[in-house]
């Protein structure tokens, strides 16, 4: 199949995207499998997608381009030779996504009223790639700062602009009822995937990775990557408060539900 195919077809199967996971890993597995000789092209169609595609599909596109960067990891990951890993250093389409990330993410929550409908999934899914890794954290934080530092919908409701006047102000009602049922299958998605699986510390019993190779936290020490257990560990450590009055509450509960009329302390906190 010469470039030229490969992107019509692409195309085609792009603009029949939808939320289901069945539509969503057809087209990760087709941009996958044409990565190699046709890589820079299908990244193409997906950007110019974002950027023409009704709000509606560019959201699509954003929760595909999520199962993309996990699966082009997991490649990444299982590459067997040399060859392969060198083609695969990048993570494939993960250094497109990084490099042009600040481009899909206003292309999909435009300014004004147009971009509200994505704007609360595109951060759940930027927290996602934060949280698993995929691309720099930082970079991730400054899409954030700026998706927060727009102005509010009642400011800018308040001052009269040039986007009451703009095409896509609102949808049909029966594209609504499919947005509202399209949201919870991906939301549903989204939540399924927020766990990371531990892998096994131990070499004699090691496999391969079933997920992807998350981005580090630090730098690598002895040329060994940081586990995804070491991740989840340091993603839980930083959120945790300190020690409380309100954990020796839960505790003595706890105590109290275990061992009723034993009258078990309630543990005082470290001093």
């Amino acid at each position: 199949m010469d470039p030229f195919e490969v992107r019509m077809q692409f195309i085609e199967i792009l603009r029949r995207l939808n939320a289901s996971q069945q539509s969503i890993q057809k087209v990760v597995s087709f941009a996958i499998k044409h990565f190699a000789s046709c890589g820079e092209d299908i990244w193409d169609c997906i950007v110019e997608e974002t950027q023409k595609g009704s709000i509606n599909s560019r959201i699509n596109v954003l929760y595909f381009l999520d199962s993309l960067c996990e699966t082009s990891l997991m490649v990444k990951s299982h590459s067997q030779s040399e060859r392969s890993r060198a083609a695969n250093a990048n993570g494939l389409y993960v250094q497109f996504v990084s490099r042009d990330l600040n481009g899909i993410v206003e292309s999909i929550v435009p300014d004004g009223k147009q971009g509200l409908p994505n704007l609360v999934s595109t951060k759940q899914i930027l927290e996602n790639w934060r949280s698993k890794r995929y691309i720099d954290p930082q970079k991730i934080d400054d899409v954030l700062s700026t998706l927060d530092s727009r102005p509010s919908l009642t400011s800018s409701a308040s001052t009269p602009s040039k986007q009451t006047s703009a095409p896509h102000q609102m949808l049909p009602r029966g594209e609504i009822n499919k947005r509202i049922e399209q949201d919870r299958e991906r939301h549903k998605r989204l939540r399924e995937r927020r766990w990371v699986q531990p892998t096994s510390h131990n070499p004699a019993t090691f496999q391969p990775p079933q997920l992807a190779c998350f981005y580090p936290l630090s730098d690598a020490v002895d040329g060994q990557e940081e586990l995804a257990l070491d991740i989840e560990f340091e993603n839980q450590w930083e959120t945790t408060s300190d020690w409380n009055e309100d954990d020796d509450e839960a505790i003595g509960e706890e105590a109290e539900l275990a061992f009723p009329g034993d009258g078990i302390r309630k543990p005082k906190g470290p001093s």
